[in-house]
């Protein structure tokens, strides 16, 4: 006869958690993942299976305590012949890949289960959570979570180069302004949820072709809490979010690129008591007239006459920075490139990069018969 309380290493008269907890640290030590090629292990596993099968049941546990592990007629237990009946020997990874769709009783009459509700109680699942507390149960403030949202936004060539503050109204679901997501009205006190008796999870039987499952969900009253507030919110109706338009401020850094997009973590949908989802800007920057961005550096064309090429002398400039005065160079050519350093991109260091200026030459359509003259001397002394 098997002792399925020595399997599990808990005495006869522990409770369904104890149980629960020595079965996830039996299953977890011998899992067939973690002891590949150790049929020993395998073994432990498949038995501490079976043991948790009986022993979390409240029927089969008292006939297993009334009959020892043969049990009446070998319902839910090893029969005994070497042969498995119910939950002995059971191995969920024997069904790895198996199609459970359509299956159905004798009778044509289909099972309702779902299998994360029947192995998630092994093995840590989404039905596998504690329900001791309502402390514990609270996990549900950290499993939900709401959807992303995206919006896109225009800024000015200037704005992506020194940065800029824009404020951005989005309508969509965000934290109660009226009981600050607490769901509770004002000066209302906690009380214990009724439906779960301050556990936050409910239990719920449902029948599979394994038999009988239990399994536990989180209460509806009070959204997995364990508490509900004695009056509830009149404006969010207790949920502790609303649907209304909400300013953000997005804080856009210097250098941004066209089509780039940023993340504003928690400025998404929210949820009842869950954790908000993101927001992601998309960012498109207008061109400029006369300037554009090449890494750190900022470029723009400058058209000088010939005579300012050949003598140079000082141009204003119009700039990101307003007009600067660019020293033109003597005998400057024709696609020369002049930098200024100091008034480009701004940088996360807060050095910039370099203005670069390129020169183009206007040269002249028409000559008077006195530059003719002047340009014909310029020749002859070989210039």
């Amino acid at each position: 006869m098997k002792d399925y309380y020595k399997t599990l290493g808990v005495e006869k008269g522990a409770s369904r958690d104890e149980i629960k907890k020595a079965f996830h640290k039996v299953a977890h030590q011998h899992h067939p993942d973690k002891n590949k090629n150790d049929p020993a292990s395998a073994q432990k596993f498949k038995d501490a299976s079976e043991a948790y099968s009986v022993l979390s049941d409240d029927n089969k546990r008292k006939q297993y305590d009334m009959f020892g592990s043969g049990g009446p007629g070998g319902a839910g237990f090893n029969n005994g012949s070497g042969g498995a009946s119910g939950f002995g020997g059971f191995n969920p990874q024997d069904f790895g890949g198996f199609d459970f769709s359509g299956f159905t009783q004798g009778n044509g009459q289909g099972f309702e289960f779902d299998l994360g509700d029947i192995f998630g109680d092994f093995f840590g699942g989404r039905s596998g959570r504690s329900t001791g507390s309502s402390r514990s149960s609270s996990r549900r403030a950290v499993d939900e979570r709401g959807s992303d949202i995206s919006i896109d936004l225009t800024i000015s060539f200037e704005e992506s180069i020194f940065g800029a503050s824009k404020d951005f109204v989005v309508t969509k679901t965000s934290k109660c302004l009226t009981c600050e997501g607490s769901g509770a009205e004002r000066g209302a006190t906690k009380e214990k949820c009724k439906v779960c008796n301050g556990h936050g999870r409910v239990s719920e039987s449902r029948r599979s072709f394994l038999g009988v499952i239990n399994t536990s969900k989180v209460c509806d009253n009070c959204h997995g809490l364990g508490e509900v507030p004695s009056a509830k919110c009149s404006t969010c109706h207790g949920t502790g979010v609303q649907e209304r338009p909400q300013e953000i401020n997005i804080k856009v850094p210097s250098g941004i690129e066209d089509g780039q997009s940023m993340r504003l973590s928690g400025m998404g949908e929210a949820v009842p008591f869950g954790v908000s989802g993101d927001l992601y800007v998309k960012v498109h920057v207008k061109p400029h007239l006369f300037i554009r961005k090449e890494g750190a550096n900022l470029v723009t064309e400058l058209t000088i006459k010939l005579t300012q090429a050949l003598t140079g002398g000082d141009i204003t400039l119009r700039s990101l920075d307003g007009d600067l005065i660019v020293k033109i160079p003597e005998g400057t050519n024709n696609n020369d490139v002049l930098r200024i350093k100091g008034k480009g991109v701004p940088s996360t260091r807060s050095d910039r990069g370099d203005l670069l200026i390129k020169i183009h030459i206007s040269m002249p359509k028409k000559l008077s018969k006195e530059a003719k003259r002047m340009i014909e001397e310029l020749r002859r002394e070989g210039i």
